[in-house]
């Protein structure tokens, strides 16, 4: 065991975290720490680290572990060491070294001391042993992984932005490879291309990792066990999030069963100690059946799960067919040219995602499209279009002198104040927060203020600069199915996969200065890259170039085998076709069944009834993780045989 708790209880004065917790932490663990903002998960990660001591129980820790932990208030360091220097410090000891060693060369220049020169050799042979010689080219890969370009690394850590200063933080825990890495929100922070290289690193990452994040395509990636943090308890399940969403609502359908069974049986006992208190000859026995009520051990009722209140957008009018067109735009901040002459148009019912790496120009391109940027072409708006920005600027524009309500209220969208005071909830203000001042929320409260504000706009297009930033996972859900739902037209920037892949229907990326579109869902765009990638890469493996020592043959030379042999490759390359195309056939009928199935034991896993019978219903669970691991091989299947049919094909051609 790395580190990790027993029987912990903590309590921040009078209100208790979590309650009798024991959480054992084991080496090249993957592990994802999830709960309800506010629920205590940063403390937890403080518990560990010592940073906080519990009320009861203990800590634990091996003697020889070693600890990283990232967390916000790292941002409080500033220095004006370059950034490359701030991650070398990852290597303390080989740093040391290399002074040592420069002044023991020194040294040996002047004397040529024996012994100086056996101090010399031993700090020499040290530095070979911890990959000295490494250090500063895998420092580069790191800060280079997460988004740094060359000319940024010697460039001083105080000029950079604090999402940028993170980045640098994390280069250099990583870099240090403690046993245990405890990394709270580490997505926050990076753009797309960043968060799949992170992903790559961590999977083969020698240590244990535990990660509160509230990305679910980062989680479902690298982590094999989900802990919860809910009602003051700690609740594991041994899988991804998928696993735990699916596990969790077993468990909550048992729960709720067994709180309603114990419901039943308080009441039969309470009716029993009223009738029986009036007769002398039964107080006993009521005294009896009271204690045993007292000493019972309560279960918690579900319900006191966040409800899931919906958000209902309201769309007064109907735009135009197109609501905005972009017209040879150009745009530039001084030698960095961000778009160049390019042209795009935004029609009734697009839901366009902007992706890409920072830098790139996502947010600038937002500003295009709301017109609160200046450029070079034409951007006109549509007929009839009534828009509403969120971005981080807005939340300049909110009164602080008005309690949350009172600036909602002010937005005229006649929703009384017990529809304003429910969607607060969503946005993660219940009960009395509405009636706090906008002076005294944090940056991240005042973001979620002002998303709300966009959400009741009654707006028929929005443009949305990460909207999830601020929101935690249940929050997240709320937001996606309005989305979905939403009547409207929307553009998003935001870096979190599994909110663009539930809520978009196109992809914009830019690419060489220009728009470049893509009609579909995120997901199908990720396969539509890979495709792409697998294809070039196939190409370039099957047309070497010519060889610098043999002659190209002349026209009139005739190699009378050549025909022959081109006969029996056409043949051949037939003859793969054929196979090929029954293989796909075979593939789909079985992707089709496959599915078929799955229905039908999701129809089973939807009914009540079968939770009734505990063996029939973990028969069926078990049948359904059978088919549901049989569908994603074949899928993989059916992509990779497509490819190559489309390949054969092509050569057919």
């Amino acid at each position: 065991m790395l580190a990790g708790l027993q029987n912990v209880t903590f309590e921040f004065g009078a209100r208790t975290i979590v309650k009798n917790a024991t959480w054992h932490i084991q080496p090249n663990e993957r592990i994802g720490l999830i709960g309800y903002n506010g629920t205590g998960k940063s403390t937890l990660l403080k518990l560990l680290t010592g940073g906080y001591s519990p009320s009861e129980g203990t800590v634990e820790k091996g003697r020889e572990t070693s600890i990283g932990y990232l967390h916000q208030d790292l941002l409080s360091f500033d220095t004006n060491e370059s950034i490359l220097q701030v991650a070398l410090g990852a290597f303390e000891r080989v740093l040391q070294l290399e002074k040592e060693i420069e002044t023991l060369g020194k040294e040996l220049e002047r004397t040529g001391d024996e012994k100086t020169l056996h101090n010399y050799s031993d700090k020499l042979h040290e530095l070979d042993t911890l990959g000295g010689y490494n250090i500063h080219h895998q420092t580069e890969e790191v800060l280079q992984g997460l988004g740094f370009s060359n000319a940024d690394l010697q460039r001083p850590y105080k000029e950079f932005s604090g999402g940028w200063r993170m980045r640098v933080l994390l280069a250099k825990m990583i870099l240090a490879k403690p046993d245990l890495l405890l990394l709270d929100e580490p997505t926050n922070h990076l753009d797309l291309p960043s968060i799949e290289w992170l992903e790559k690193y961590l999977q083969h990452y020698q240590g244990a990792v535990v990660i509160v994040s509230h990305d679910k395509y980062f989680l479902n990636r690298m982590v094999t066990k989900i802990i919860e943090l809910y009602q003051k308890e700690l609740h594991f399940y041994n899988g991804n999030y998928d696993f735990y969403e699916t596990e969790k609502a077993v468990r909550i359908e048992m729960q709720q069963k067994a709180y309603e069974n114990q419901q039943d049986y308080i009441r039969q006992n309470e009716r029993l100690v009223e009738r029986f208190r009036a007769k002398a000859s039964k107080a006993a026995m009521a005294q009896s059946i009271m204690k045993k009520l007292d000493k019972l051990e309560r279960i918690e009722d579900v319900s006191i799960e966040r409800p899931n209140i919906k958000i209902n957008f309201r769309v007064d009018k109907t735009p135009g067919r197109v609501l905005v067109e972009l017209s040879d735009i150009s745009k530039a901040f001084g030698d960095n040219i961000i778009l160049e002459n390019t042209s795009a148009e935004i029609e009734r019912g697009d839901k366009i995602a902007l992706i890409g790496a920072n830098g790139k120009g996502k947010s600038t391109l937002l500003r295009i499209i709301a017109g609160a940027e200046p450029i070079k072409g034409e951007r006109k708006w549509g007929h009839n279009v009534e828009e509403s920005f969120y971005a981080q600027h807005q939340l300049e524009s909110l009164n602080l002198n008005n309690t949350i309500i009172d600036e909602m209220k002010e937005c005229g969208s006649q929703m009384t104040e017990l529809e304003l005071r429910s969607l607060l909830g969503c946005f993660l203000f219940s009960g009395d927060d509405a009636d706090k001042k906008i002076k005294v929320l944090s940056g991240g409260e005042k973001a979620r203020v002002a998303l709300a504000k966009t959400i009741i706009s009654k707006a028929n297009f929005l443009m949305l600069d990460e909207p999830t930033n601020h929101l935690d996972m249940h929050s997240c859900d709320l937001l996606i199915d309005a989305l979905k739902k939403y009547e409207g037209s929307l553009v998003l920037v935001s870096h979190d996969r599994y909110f663009i892949s539930k809520t978009a229907n196109k992809i914009w990326e830019i690419t060489d200065q220009k728009i470049k579109e893509f009609k579909g869902s995120y997901d199908e765009w990720v396969a539509w890259n890979e495709r792409m990638a697998r294809q070039n890469t196939s190409n370039k493996k099957e047309e070497p170039g010519p060889s610098p020592t043999a002659p190209a043959p002349k026209a009139e030379e005739k190699k009378p085998e050549a025909p022959a042999k081109n006969q029996a490759i056409n043949k051949e390359h037939k003859k793969e076709l054929q196979k090929q195309q029954r293989l796909f056939q075979q593939t789909e009928e079985a992707l089709s069944k496959n599915k078929t199935q799955l229905q039908e034991l999701e129809a089973k896993l939807a009914d009540p009834a079968i939770y009734a019978e505990k063996d029939k219903f973990l028969a069926v669970e078990q049948e359904y993780k059978k088919a549901s691991d049989e569908n994603v091989l074949l899928e993989k299947k059916y992509e990779s045989i497509f490819s190559l049919l489309m390949e054969l094909e092509e050569k057919a051609g």
